[in-house]
C-alpha cells in the first residue's frame, strides 16, 4: 500500500465522517494504493461509530496525547507514506496531491505552511497567527537549521521508515516540532508546501492550551538542540 492518511481524533463527532469520506475520495480521484486510518484517543462521544460506519480503519491509542496517537498510528499504517491532520474539516482532503508529489519525488517529511496563503476567516486566532507560531518557528529554524516557516501545521506527511528512524518520544502537542527538530539534525530531506487552513467545524473548544502547549513547544526545542550537540 502506498499511501496511509491519518486522523488522530478525540471527540470529533461532528466531523470524523466527512473527513473520512473525503480522504477515501482523494484515493478514488488520484488511484492511489491506500488506506484512512483513524486513531481514536479516548473519545467519549459517537466518533468511533461515526469513522466505522465511514469505512475507515480505526484504532485505539490507550495513552492520551497527540503526540502518542500520532506516533502510534504511524508506527500501525499500512502505508509507505502517511499523510496526517487533524479530522476537524480544518483542512481539504482534495488538496493533498501535493504531498503526495514531494514524497513521490524524495522527501522524507513534508510540512504544510498555513502562511503561503490567507486562511478562512476565523481559522486561526490572532495570537497565533502573528505571535506564538511564528515566534516558535522562527526559534526551530534558529536551533535546528531548517527553513520551515510553519512548525504547527497540523497537515504533514512522511515517509514511514524515515520517521521510525527518528525514534521521536513526545506525547503532547510539542510532538509536532520534535518530528520536524529531529529529522532536521539528522539530514533528513524536509519540503514544504503551501496550504489552506479553513475554520474548524468541531463545535467545542480546541484541545491546544496555548501557554501551556506553547511552553512545552519551547522547552522541547531547547532540550533537543542541547542533547543533540
Amino acid at each position: 500500500m502506498e499511501l496511509t492518511i491519518l486522523l488522530p481524533c478525540l471527540n470529533e463527532e461532528n466531523t470524523v465522517a466527512v473527513c473520512v469520506k473525503q480522504a477515501a475520495a482523494f484515493f478514488v480521484q488520484c488511484g492511489i494504493d491506500g488506506e484512512v486510518l483513524v486513531v481514536d484517543n479516548g473519545s467519549t462521544d459517537a466518533s468511533v461509530k461515526r469513522a466505522t460506519d465511514a469505512d475507515a480503519r480505526v484504532i485505539c491509542c490507550e495513552e492520551k496525547g497527540y503526540g502518542n496517537a500520532l506516533r502510534y498510528g504511524i508506527e500501525h499504517a499500512a502505508g509507505d507514506y502517511v499523510i496526517m491532520a487533524d479530522c476537524d474539516c480544518s483542512y481539504h482532503f482534495d488538496e493533498l496531491w501535493p504531498f503526495v508529489w514531494e514524497l513521490r519525488g524524495g522527501a522524507d517529511m513534508v510540512i504544510g505552511d498555513r502562511f503561503a496563503f490567507p486562511c478562512e476567516k476565523g481559522a486561526m486566532s490572532f495570537s497565533h497567527r502573528y505571535l506564538g507560531v511564528p515566534v516558535l518557528s522562527f526559534l526551530g529554524r534558529m536551533c535546528f537549521g531548517t527553513d520551515v516557516r510553519d512548525f504547527h501545521c497540523g497537515l504533514r506527511g512522511v515517509k514511514k521508515d524515515s520517521f521510525l528512524a527518528l525514534s521521536c518520544e513526545c506525547s503532547g502537542m510539542e510532538f509536532a516540532t520534535e518530528m520536524i527538530g529531529r529529522a532536521a539534525l539528522c539530514g533528513q530531506k524536509i519540503s514544504q508546501t503551501p496550504v489552506i487552513l479553513y475554520r474548524d467545524g468541531r463545535g467545542h473548544k480546541s484541545h491546544l492550551r496555548t501557554v501551556r502547549d506553547g511552553m512545552r513547544h519551547l522547552t522541547l526545542i531547547m532540550k533537543l538542540k542541547k542533547n543533540f550537540k
